[in-house]
């Protein structure tokens, strides 16, 4: 093969590589989709809305919450069907609070590129909400918290409530009971076992 022929195939090879990386390849524990805006509005406020979260320690049933937080079910439902929570892991574990998940980059600082607006918390923080996790007011992206125990009273209401487990919630007791280390932070919170999403399944009724 020619000097030049091996250079246009090289350069060939190259583009496949990057166009294939462009497109959400698996990264460490996620995908690597990235938006610069959150979705449209694409969600039916009036239906309702279930999402099955198949973890590798079992399966979570969650009801949304459309009518209470448009924006952050839509979102959610938006990254669901998109595939961005396949391979994501459970970055945080913080026992008797929380278990976290929703960032691709499992460090706790990533999203999906962009960010969006809160939205009022009416309800509390009993066992087994689902809620948005944030840097900050309307810093809203991809992760999200689910609780361990009735927090009501304890957390402030400055994180968007979207939904409740109905089913699997020994299996959320069971992720918030694998051994953890300290985060780079210094929090003891970070799993020392492989325990992620498999898939977030979404159905609309």
């Amino acid at each position: 093969m020619k000097k030049t022929e091996k250079f246009l195939w090289l350069v060939l090879l190259v583009a496949i590589v990057m166009i294939f990386s462009a497109c959400g390849s698996n990264t460490e524990g996620g995908k690597t989709m990235q938006w610069s805006n959150p979705p449209p509005m694409s969600i039916d406020q009036s239906k309702e809305y279930q999402a099955t979260i198949k973890t590798n320690l079992g399966d979570i049933v969650v009801q949304l919450f459309p009518e209470d937080a448009p924006l952050a079910v839509n979102n959610f439902v938006f990254l669901a069907r998109q595939g961005f929570y396949e391979g994501v892991k459970f970055h945080r574990v913080v026992k008797g609070f929380v278990i976290q998940s929703g960032d691709p980059t499992g460090t706790g600082t990533g999203g999906p590129g962009y960010k969006f607006a809160d939205e009022e918390v009416t309800r509390d923080y009993i066992a087994g909400t689902l809620a948005m996790a944030n840097a900050g007011a309307n810093t809203n992206g991809s992760q999200f918290f689910i609780t361990l125990a009735d927090l009501s009273g304890q957390l402030a209401k400055n994180y968007t409530i979207f939904g409740i487990v109905t089913d699997g919630f020994d299996i959320v007791q069971k992720i918030g009971d694998v051994p953890v280390t300290k985060a780079a932070n210094g929090e003891p919170s970070l799993p020392t076992v492989d325990v992620h999403i498999d898939s977030i399944t979404i159905k609309e009724k």
